[in-house]
């Protein structure tokens, strides 16, 4: 359970992954996963083949043919931790992509095996995007929904976190790695970046089964979840944000709560917080 990291290649541009998961790196069946930085003018091309698709823009802006439509200036924030709504698009399964770098500009790729896709090809803008404070205290973290369970999806879950530094997010630690009526069969990555880029973050993935991996991802590393509990930390001086890709049998987020938690979890097991309107 050593591999549960995959480290970045800062020195990758253009049509390479500066870092890549797919199913057969992780051992799990769904979710794929790789971010690209490009510069103006440089371009990838993605064939979405028993896939569906999602390329969110994280930083710049792109054009981005894909299905015979186009979407012109994709993506309008020059940093993660900006206060904005990140755009993107989503390609069901069969769909050639193609993303062209009008700025310089840093692109994930979000993809989850399966032979159906919600169509057609569209836009997802920030008016597409809820806004969520979540947690209270050394919890507060700030939730964008970028492809969630209200959105049109055959499998796909998008979610990312900006947590201020020295703060814990994804906690009361949770899991959701079997099927009940409790809980859904979900494998998850997480993209990290860092605010100052030199720091680090720390993340247990554990179970009461044995496996425990204390992780320190640093700025554009992927950790990835195959079953258990997942908390975060930012340590001081450094804020977090990380971008979570979720697939599994069923498109739903239910979870169970590590019970050496459930002192300080809600009454009525929901972590939610304050979702507010898109902005």
């Amino acid at each position: 359970m050593a591999m549960l990291l995959a480290q970045a290649n800062a020195q990758t541009t253009g049509s390479q992954p500066i870092v890549q998961v797919t199913p057969e790196r992780a051992g799990w069946t769904y979710t794929g996963f790789e971010v690209y930085r490009l510069k103006k003018g440089e371009s990838i091309r993605r064939e979405a083949s028993g896939v569906e698709l999602a390329v969110i823009v994280l930083e710049g802006t792109c054009h981005i043919r894909a299905g015979g439509e186009a979407f012109s200036s994709v993506g309008m924030r020059t940093s993660v931790f900006e206060d904005k709504s990140p755009e993107g698009v989503y390609a069901p399964p069969g769909t050639e992509v193609e993303v062209e770098a009008a700025t310089r500009c840093e692109v994930a790729v979000a993809t989850a095996v399966t032979e159906e896709g919600t169509g057609p090809v569209r836009r997802i803008t920030p008016a597409d995007i809820p806004y969520e404070r979540r947690g209270e205290g050394n919890t507060r973290r700030y939730i964008r929904h970028i492809l969630d369970e209200h959105h049109p999806a055959a499998k796909l879950l998008l979610v990312e976190v900006v947590t201020p530094a020295g703060n814990w997010s994804s906690f009361p630690p949770h899991k959701h790695d079997t099927e009940s009526a409790e809980e859904a069969y979900l494998e998850e990555t997480y993209y990290h970046r860092l605010h100052p880029s030199h720091g680090q973050a720390w993340q247990r993935v554990y179970d009461k089964q044995g496996l425990d991996e204390v992780l320190t991802p640093r700025d554009g590393d992927v950790v990835m979840v195959p079953r258990g509990y997942h908390p975060v930390t930012a340590p001081p001086g450094f804020s977090s944000y990380y971008l979570n890709v979720m697939a599994g049998h069923h498109r739903t987020w239910k979870f169970q709560i590590d019970h050496d938690f459930q002192h300080i979890a809600p009454k009525d097991g929901n972590i939610m917080g304050k979702v507010e309107q898109p902005r």
